[in-house]
C-alpha cells in the first residue's frame, strides 16, 4: 500500500523515493515536492515497515490507515494539532485495542499527520486500487 513512502528522522512530513545514487537515495517531499538526497546516516523508515502496538500484538500502519479511511469515508482525519485527549479518543475509535502504555500521543500525532498528507496527495486511493489489482 505504501511502497516507496518514507519517513526521515529530523525532516517534517513524508517522502517518496525517486531513485538511488551511489551513496544516497533521492527523495521527494510530499509537502513541497522538493527533491533532496537522503544519506545512509539518516534514520529512514519505510511506512510499510511501521506497526502499531496493540494488546494482542502489532498492527501494520497500512491497516490503521484503512480503518481511518473507512471511518472518515476517504476524507481527512482529525488534525494532528488536536488535544491529547481528543487524539486518544480518536485512536480508540479506529483501533480499540491499541496499547495505551506504548503508543504515545506523539506517535498518534505522526499517524494522523501522515494519513492526512497521504490523503491530500491522493496516495491512499492509488494504494487501494493497486491492492485490488494485485488480488485479481
Amino acid at each position: 500500500m505504501l511502497k516507496g513512502i518514507l519517513a526521515i528522522s529530523g525532516y517534517p512530513g513524508l517522502f517518496k523515493m525517486v531513485s538511488n545514487s551511489k551513496n544516497a537515495i533521492i527523495v521527494e517531499s510530499l509537502i513541497d515536492k522538493k527533491r533532496m538526497p537522503a544519506y545512509a546516516s539518516s534514520k529512514i523508515s519505510a511506512l510499510e515497515d511501521i506497526a502499531i502496538f496493540t494488546d494482542e500484538g502489532d498492527v501494520p500502519l497500512t491497516d490503521v490507515f484503512v480503518s481511518i479511511k473507512e471511518k472518515e469515508n476517504g476524507e481527512k482525519a482529525i488534525s494532528h494539532k488536536a488535544s491529547g485527549n481528543d487524539l486518544k479518543a480518536y485512536m480508540g475509535a479506529i483501533l480499540p485495542n491499541y496499547d495505551e502504555d506504548r503508543v504515545y500521543v506523539s506517535d498518534m500525532k505522526k499517524i494522523f499527520q501522515w494519513y492526512n498528507l497521504l490523503q491530500e496527495n491522493g496516495l491512499l486511493e492509488d494504494a487501494k486500487a493497486k491492492e485490488e489489482n494485485t488480488e485479481e
